[in-house]
């Protein structure tokens, strides 16, 4: 669905003959039906790399396809079969939600434009309010509003740039929610968000960038590449002599002992927790309940954002 092979962007700098790279060869490839996470710092290149693969700005160097159509070439085509929320998307604030819509639906060429617009005002709650000035809306209605009209032509790629950003909760619950629709019916999505929550349950793969591709791949292989995985066996009371014994099992590759806890470095938990609890039961210990130590999104990300080269 997206491939790039060393996409590049330069801007002029401030003095003559100084550039500002903001994407520096990026190689990527995005398959159809994915929800793919892109996570940087502010001033990374992620938008710059969304006006890229959107046509809107032309690449220095590199290339890039999106839906088999090439970016530079196929500029009008790539234009007309994605959609795309930008970070802070402008509308008519004195015009109503349903006239926004219903310009931005001929612009598309949309067949059923009434049908159209009354399908998503009614699907991100708006329909009551479909007659009232744009102008009026809190920050959450009107990042509805623009994700519906990023969706008016039914693109099966669609590009959303900081979604929920200053939303408040019930806002970004529903707008993510909308998201995990959109997911079932197999559209491709391309997400930056600083909601490294957001990103963690919505995305299959997620892409760490800053300026470079850092690494690409999804939250729980981050999680255990990074930092592996750890069980804790929490226990009534915990014997010494319990560490070594586990200890002794090949699959173990570290054990631990905090307080009546037993914290132990595992590959397949799934696979191996059952051996452990057989053997702690025989030596006699009282295991009140099991729990794997998971590190957060964020630890990973800040981990791999703050790693020198």
């Amino acid at each position: 669905m997206i491939r790039t092979e060393a996409l590049t962007k330069q801007f002029p700098g401030s003095q003559k003959g100084t550039a500002i790279m903001a994407v520096d060869s990026l190689t990527l490839e995005i398959k159809e039906g994915e929800v793919f996470g892109f996570l940087g710092p502010n001033g990374a290149g992620k938008t710059t790399t969304v006006r890229m693969l959107t046509s809107l700005i032309g690449p220095t160097s590199g290339h890039a396809t999106v839906n088999g159509l090439e970016v530079g070439r196929d500029d009008t085509a790539i234009r007309e079969c994605v959609g795309i929320l930008t970070e802070s998307p402008g509308m008519y604030d004195r015009l109503s939600a349903e006239k926004n819509l219903t310009i931005f639906a001929k612009l598309y060429s949309v067949t059923d434009v009434p049908g159209q617009v009354q399908k998503y005002l009614r699907l991100l709650g708006l329909w009551e309010r479909r007659a009232d000035e744009v102008g009026s809306f809190s920050k959450g209605m009107r990042q509805k509003l623009a994700i519906a009209r990023a969706l008016l032509h039914e693109p099966k790629l669609l590009f959303l740039d900081e979604p929920t950003s200053g939303l408040d909760p019930e806002a970004a619950k529903l707008v993510r929610d909308f998201i995990a629709e959109l997911k079932t019916e197999g559209r491709t999505i391309f997400l930056c968000t600083h909601n490294l929550d957001e990103a963690d349950r919505l995305c299959e793969r997620i892409g760490i960038f800053k300026t470079r591709l850092i690494t690409v791949d999804s939250p729980a292989n981050l999680r255990k590449r990074l930092y592996g995985r750890k069980v804790v066996f929490h226990l009534k009371h915990l014997e010494p002599a319990w560490v070594e014994m586990l200890k002794a099992l090949p699959f173990v590759k570290e054990a631990q002992a905090l307080d009546a806890k037993l914290v132990l470095g595992l590959d397949n938990p799934e696979d191996e927790n059952p051996i452990i609890l057989r053997q702690l039961v025989e030596a006699g210990a009282e295991v009140q309940f099991v729990g794997e130590l998971r590190h957060s999104l964020e630890e990973v990300y800040l981990k791999l954002v703050n790693t020198p080269g």
